[in-house]
């Protein structure tokens, strides 16, 4: 597979990863950090970092609103919840080492 082919098949794959974390709203962050070690927000900081890169200025409320089709703060009232004391213990569980 040649460079080009690899490079549009990889977008076309984030593409549908950020599709399928917009109509999954119902699945929380911490959620996603529990389970997989990354979330919404970590995706937009690889996203910033990737632009930066390329020397392009993005701002992390930029990057979100990519990733979350809209301003973080409102997604923030429309779909997060409170985390569970299950799910705060989860990721301080998770977290001890993560770095």
């Amino acid at each position: 597979m040649d460079e080009k082919t690899r490079t549009e098949l990889e977008a076309a794959a984030f593409r549908r990863l950020v599709q399928h974390l917009r109509e999954r709203s119902d699945v929380q962050n911490i959620d996603l950090m529990n389970l997989a070690g990354f979330c919404r927000n970590c995706l937009s900081k690889w996203y910033r970092a990737a632009a930066e890169e390329k020397g392009l200025e993005m701002s992390y409320d930029e990057a979100r609103e990519i990733v979350y089709g809209m301003p973080y703060e409102e997604w923030k009232t429309k779909h997060q919840n409170e985390a569970t004391d299950a799910q705060k213990a989860a990721f301080a569980k998770s977290s001890q080492g993560a770095h």
